[in-house]
């Protein structure tokens, strides 16, 4: 094969800007062209709300069904979109060095200087939930739509603000507009927030190795440990649930929380292992949450 390698994309300004960061590095890399191939998800055509879908996949399944049927020869995605159950027909590739991994509020003035009852925008629940716990009067609404809309009801007065990922206003270039960073101790991050994943048919074992010049193993490992609570807790996307690791030498430190929907209660654990036992440290911090009730808090946003 020497002709251009087709990387399947979601056709957001988003995505084919994060698609085309990630085909230019892979070009300079192994001297490989690339050609964008932009799909269609259900994701961005429904008017849904996400967490009635069941969130996870969403944004996916149609992406990997064109790498299924050979239409393109690999795919990229927001890793937080993923769902954390392995198909075996797809293997993530690489994992590249993630991005800013936290959440930021695109608004006029940080969250303690809003109105009260001021009107927040996002589709949420794990953000919704951390953002009443951090301002209980706020009213958090709906919102779907690209970044760029959704920045916009900010700008037309709509919303007094919304809650986007900071690696995501990066990306657009719109980093100028945040009025507020949030840290982990104040909002966790979604599971592989920042993060991309590189995926392709399992059998494209030329792929495989060739693709995997992008893969950043620290990356890997923490990403791996935040989906492997997710997985655990049996939650997709649309649960009220923040993970986030970090990394020192071999070390890996991970922080989770299940938070209530009206921000009242959450159960928030921490533990420390080593970078090969990276997804048994998920499961079991999501065992000692659900000890502690994590279950029910998920159970009550699921009804």
């Amino acid at each position: 094969m020497t002709g251009p390698l087709r990387m399947g994309t979601r056709r957001s300004l988003m995505a084919t800007t994060q698609s085309g960061l990630v085909a230019a590095r892979f070009t300079e890399l192994t001297g490989r062209a690339v050609e964008l191939v932009g799909v269609t998800t259900f994701g961005d055509v429904t008017k849904a709300d996400l967490t009635q879908l069941g969130g996870t996949g969403v944004f996916v399944s149609a992406l990997r069904d064109k790498l299924i049927d050979g239409e393109v020869d690999f795919a990229v995605h927001s890793l937080k979109d993923l769902p954390t159950t392995p198909d075996p027909r797809i293997a993530i590739a690489a994992i590249p060095a993630r991005d800013d991994h936290r959440d930021a509020l695109v608004a006029g003035a940080k969250l303690a200087d809003l109105p009260p009852g001021a009107k927040i925008g996002t589709g949420s629940p794990r953000r919704i939930a951390q953002l009443r716990m951090l301002r209980p009067d706020l009213e958090c609404v709906p919102i779907r739509g690209n970044g760029e809309t959704r920045i916009g009801k900010v700008t037309s007065g709509e919303l007094h603000g919304v809650v986007l990922a900071a690696a995501g206003l990066a990306r657009l270039g719109r980093e100028a507009e945040i009025a507020q960073i949030f840290e982990v101790e104040e909002m966790l991050p979604a599971p592989g927030q920042g993060a991309l994943a590189v995926e392709v048919r399992s059998d494209r074992t030329d792929l495989l190795e060739l693709l995997g010049v992008l893969d950043d193993p620290v990356t890997r490992a923490a990403v791996t440990a935040e989906r492997a609570v997710l997985n655990a807790l049996e939650a997709g996307c649309a649960a009220p649930v923040g993970a986030y690791a970090t990394v020192d030498g071999q070390d890996l430190n991970l922080t989770a929380a299940v938070v209530a929907i009206d921000g009242a209660h959450a159960v928030r654990k921490s533990t420390a292992g080593t970078l090969s036992a990276a997804t048994d440290l998920g499961r079991d911090l999501a065992a000692e949450m659900i000890g502690e009730g994590a279950g029910t808090l998920i159970g009550e946003q699921a009804h």
